[in-house]
């Protein structure tokens, strides 16, 4: 169940949003708190689940991932250990940055990164055998359209 969040969660996880590395003494300054009792409402996000963690967003192409794909994959058959399966290869190559379940024409979407083609075959390959995918195809990101964006917690904005 979702929690309810104040506006000073909410300023909070907006500014964490947009720099994990934010010592909690200017933290508390934006929130017009103490560090002490800021630092204790952090912790209450952490524990409730609403803060999952805090990660380094590391730069692909800098970091020798010269490639990144989509890749959709649909499976043979719709069974759990099929699926349990797929899942393990999933969760074992570090070249999958994210995946996901999806409904419609296919099954899942995945990330991949790659340092060159070989790499990327390699991954697809093993997606293919050891996971059971039926189909695999994969689309090349060109460059980032969007780059992953903070969550629009502070703000209600409508679709016109």
């Amino acid at each position: 169940m979702a929690r309810t969040l104040d506006e000073i969660d909410v300023l909070l996880l907006d500014e964490l949003q947009r720099d994990a590395d934010r010592p909690n003494v200017e933290l508390a300054r934006l929130a017009g708190l103490s560090p002490a009792a800021t630092l204790n409402r952090v912790r209450r996000l952490k524990e409730s689940g609403v803060i999952e963690g805090i990660r380094a967003k590391v730069n692909e192409a800098a970091a020798g991932f010269g490639l990144c794909v989509y890749v959709s994959v649909t499976l043979g058959r719709h069974e759990e250990a099929l699926e349990r399966r797929f899942e393990k290869v999933v969760e074992e190559l570090p070249q999958v940055t994210a995946a996901a379940w999806v409904a419609g024409e296919t099954d899942a979407l995945l990330t991949v990164v790659a340092r060159d083609l070989g790499e990327l075959q390699q991954v697809l390959v093993a997606l293919s055998t050891r996971g059971g995918a039926q189909r695999v195809v994969t689309l090349l990101r060109l460059r980032a359209l969007k780059p992953d964006s903070p969550l629009p917690l502070g703000e209600s904005r409508r679709l016109r």
